[in-house]
């Protein structure tokens, strides 16, 4: 082996070194952003490296998609909210996936015409294909994530009658033209047509997932785009792409089992069963609210508050929309001035991503050791004198207790916050959460709710705690 190669090979080692690093430093919020960093360090150096590649095309084409990708990732990250990052972990699962497959398939191109590689070998196909087809099932079910969180298209599942024939049919077709590629690699046609009917099969997956499994969808995206980039690696026999790959791959499929559990429900049943087609009626909600629900003022709930000695905030999507979090800093810090105990209870699907609320609130410099997760934080709310639910719904919702399979979060572990002395949701309305159903929490006895924007409630139960 060249001195070279042998050189280039070592700092492709040492990269996906600090690649394993960083995602380690990603598991734990203090260390999560000097993760981030060494992560990014280990790409430059996978870069420059790769750089140094003779095969490459000109400089002036690498710095002209460097600028030209640099520009909208910049724009992306400062125009994107924080609520909005869902969209662009979507968007950029979506650009990985489709670099792979449309990288893979120049690759081949060129193989056809003898460029590069001096045979063309049942691995180099068979990676082709993998990469084609995976990624081209990213590209286009990410787009459709994309849009409905975005609300660029119904959020609600789309039923087309008889998607499951579609789909196992168009995947049948991506496998009999994969395998007509790896057979007789003579010619172009079966890969680019293979990715055509992977791109309708993304379309044809995603469309039929409702709004509340959207995180989880997502999730797996990023594990297929994961997937795609290993293939490509294999492709182009690079070592550190197989390596990034694998690891997006596996973190993703990680993260994919974590919220199903969390959720308590299978992957499967995530994909096929549809969740949010049953949408609450009016009659339905009716039935549950019923004249039951108790409305109540900042001044009010402030008068509770000033009274207890243990408050448990459970924040939510609303907070999130509302970048409450530095007002219900304040909150906290006047409530713990008057020896008021304050924690916050995390559902690890509140929002719309794992860690949404956590990010949200280490932004807002509130100590870490107060989140608390849902298994540590349930036992504790019969102890607790004051819930606030700041704009969470389906996490606090008590239908998910109940077995019927019709209720879509039935079986999903949720929030105990019924079980504490009084309960108070801030809430813009009683509209439903993701899932589509009512919520006989804003119905209960020991529940108030406190209609308006979470930020603008947070500070006028400030103002009011003052004034008590």
């Amino acid at each position: 082996m060249p001195k070279e190669e042998a050189f280039a090979k070592l700092l492709y080692l040492a990269a996906a070194v600090l690649f394993i690093i960083g995602l380690k430093g990603l598991t734990h919020p203090r260390t999560a952003v000097r993760g981030n960093i060494i992560a990014a360090l280990g790409m430059l150096l996978a870069i420059v490296v790769t750089l140094m590649d003779q095969r490459i095309v000109s400089f002036q084409i690498i710095v002209a998609g460097f600028v030209v990708g640099g520009l909208v990732g910049v724009i992306m990250a400062y125009r994107s909210s924080m609520t909005a990052i869902p969209q662009v972990v979507a968007v950029f699962n979506g650009f990985g996936g489709g670099a792979s497959a449309i990288a893979v398939g120049a690759a081949y191109m060129e193989a056809l015409k003898g460029e590069w590689i001096e045979e063309i070998t049942i691995q180099f196909t068979s990676s082709v294909a993998m990469a084609g087809l995976i990624g081209a099932v990213a590209l286009t079910g990410s787009a459709i994530a994309f849009g409905k969180l975005q609300r660029l298209i119904k959020e609600r599942p789309v039923l087309i009658p008889g998607r499951h024939v579609i789909n196992v049919t168009l995947l049948l077709i991506c496998l009999g033209l994969g395998t007509w590629l790896v057979v007789d690699p003579t010619g172009s046609f079966p890969f680019w047509a293979m990715v055509g009917v992977a791109s309708l099969l993304g379309i044809m997956l995603v469309i039929p997932i409702g709004g509340a499994d959207m995180p989880v969808v997502i999730s797996l995206l990023n594990a297929y785009s994961g997937l795609a980039a290993a293939g490509h690696g294999w492709v182009l026999n690079n070592s550190v792409l197989i390596i990034a790959g694998s690891l997006v791959g596996a973190a993703g499929f990680f993260l994919t089992a974590l919220m199903c559990r969390a959720m308590n429900r299978s992957l499967i049943n995530v994909i096929f069963a549809g969740v949010g087609t049953v949408v609450a009626t009016e009659a339905e909600t009716e039935d549950i609210y019923a004249g039951r629900v108790k409305s109540a003022s900042p001044e009010e709930v402030a008068m509770l508050l000033s009274d207890a000695r243990r408050v448990v905030i459970a924040p939510g999507y609303g907070m999130a929309v509302a970048q409450a979090q530095y007002a219900i800093q304040d909150l906290m810090l006047l409530l713990e001035s008057r020896g008021i105990e304050v924690d916050f209870a995390i559902h690890p699907v509140a929002g719309r991503m794992p860690g949404h609320m956590n990010v949200l609130l280490a932004e807002a410099n509130i100590p870490y050791d107060k989140l608390i997760e849902l298994e540590r934080i349930n036992p504790t709310f019969r102890q607790t004198d004051v819930v606030l639910v700041f704009g969470a719904n389906d996490v606090v919702n008590p239908l998910a207790r109940d077995s019927d399979p019709s209720i879509p979060i039935a079986g999903m572990p949720i929030l105990n916050v019924d079980e504490a002395r009084s309960v108070v949701i801030v809430k813009r309305s009683l509209s439903p959460g993701f899932a589509g159903i009512a919520n006989p929490l804003f119905a209960a006895d020991n529940s108030l709710m406190l209609f308006g924007d979470a930020k603008e409630m947070a500070m006028d139960l400030t103002t009011a705690l003052k004034e008590t």
